[in-house]
C-alpha cells in the first residue's frame, strides 16, 4: 500500500506539468532561426523560460508541408505564432489563437478584418509601410549618385505588393530613374527572377521584402555582388547575407515585441481583440564589406543615418 503511493504521481506536481503553456511556432525558413530567437527573447522578458515555465513546439517546411501538420500541432498547443509567408497554412483555422508577423497587408490577406479591430482569432504585427518604400529608393539613390536604372525584384503573390509596388514606381520617377519590374510567382519561379533581373541590365537592385527572398536572402546577395549591383533591402537580415544595404523595421524586435501578444493570449485575451501592430521606427543598415567589394565609398551622410554599420 505505502509503494503504490510512493509510486502514485503527486497531485501538486502533475497540475503543475499541465500548468505549463505549449506554444507553436510555424516558419518557412530553416534554423537557425533568427525571429525565433527574438521571439524566445520576448517570451523571457515576459517570464516565460523554455523549458521550465513554456514549451515551444517549431514546426519548418513550405506552405504546404506546414498545412498539412497543423492539424496535430494545434491539438499540443495553446496558440500558434507563425513567421511571415507560415501564416497562410493557418488560414481557415478558427478554433486557436494565431499570431502573426507578415511583411504584406493583414487585411488584404483575409487575415483580419481592420488594423484595429482583427476580428476572429488573428493578430500580430505588419511591416508594410509604402513611405518606408519610397524612402528606400531615396537612400539608394543617396548611396550611389550615379545609378539611372533600376531593377525591382518582386513576388506578386504577396498581399499588399501592388501598393508598395506604385510607391516604389512612384519614387523611381521622383528621382529619374528607369525602373524595370521582375516579377515572380512562387519559390520554383524564384531563379527565373534573378535571371529578368541579370537580362535587365540595371545600375542597381531593389527587393522587396518577403518570404521567398529572405529565405533565399544569401543567393540573393551574391547574386547581386557577381552583377556588380548596389542593392536596397527591406530587413536587416539580407544586409547581414551580404546584400548593400537595408531600410525598414527591425524585424527581429518585432518578433520580441510578438511575443508581448502571446503572453496577453496566454493570459485570456482575445487575439481578435489585439490591433495589428506597425512598426514607427525604421533603420538603415548598411554593409560596408560589400561597399568594398562594390568600389562604393559609403557617403558621410549615409554614415551618419545608418543604425548599424557592418565591417
Amino acid at each position: 500500500m505505502m509503494a503504490a503511493a510512493a509510486l502514485a504521481p503527486r497531485p501538486a506536481a502533475a497540475q503543475a506539468a499541465r500548468a505549463v503553456p505549449r506554444i507553436g511556432w510555424i516558419s518557412t525558413d530553416r534554423e537557425p532561426d533568427p525571429f525565433l530567437d527574438g521571439f524566445r527573447e520576448g517570451l523571457r522578458q515576459h517570464g516565460y523560460v523554455e523549458g521550465q515555465n513554456v514549451a515551444l513546439e517549431a514546426r519548418y517546411g513550405s506552405v504546404d508541408a506546414l498545412r498539412a501538420l497543423v492539424p496535430e500541432l494545434k491539438s499540443k498547443v495553446a496558440l500558434i505564432a507563425a513567421a511571415g509567408p507560415a501564416v497562410r497554412a493557418m488560414r481557415g483555422i478558427q478554433d486557436i489563437g494565431v499570431l502573426f508577423a507578415l511583411s504584406g497587408d493583414p487585411v488584404e490577406a483575409r487575415l483580419a478584418d481592420s488594423i484595429a479591430r482583427p476580428g476572429h482569432n488573428f493578430t500580430g504585427i505588419t511591416f508594410l509601410s509604402l513611405e518606408v518604400a519610397a524612402k528606400r529608393i531615396e537612400l539608394l539613390k543617396d548611396m550611389v549618385p550615379r545609378i539611372r536604372t533600376l531593377a525591382v525584384l518582386s513576388n506578386v503573390d504577396h498581399p499588399g505588393e501592388p501598393s508598395e509596388r506604385r510607391a516604389t514606381e512612384a519614387a523611381a520617377q521622383r528621382f529619374g530613374l528607369a525602373l524595370t519590374y521582375v516579377a515572380f510567382n512562387t519559390a520554383a519561379e524564384f531563379e527565373q527572377g534573378l535571371r529578368g533581373v541579370r537580362d535587365a541590365r540595371p545600375d542597381a537592385m531593389v527587393v522587396f521584402p518577403e518570404g521567398v527572398t529572405v529565405a533565399n536572402r544569401v543567393k540573393v546577395a551574391h547574386f547581386a555582388l557577381t552583377q556588380r549591383l548596389p542593392s536596397m533591402f527591406g530587413w536587416s537580415e539580407y544586409v547581414d547575407a551580404g546584400g548593400l544595404m537595408s531600410y525598414g523595421a527591425n524585424v527581429r524586435d518585432a518578433y520580441v515585441q510578438l511575443a508581448a501578444y502571446a503572453d496577453r493570449v496566454l493570459r485570456g485575451a482575445r487575439p481578435g481583440d489585439l490591433p495589428i501592430v506597425q512598426p514607427t521606427r525604421f533603420e538603415l543598415v548598411v554593409n560596408a564589406n560589400t561597399a568594398k567589394l562594390l568600389d562604393l565609398a559609403i557617403p558621410p551622410t549615409i554614415v551618419v543615418r545608418a543604425a548599424r554599420l557592418i565591417e
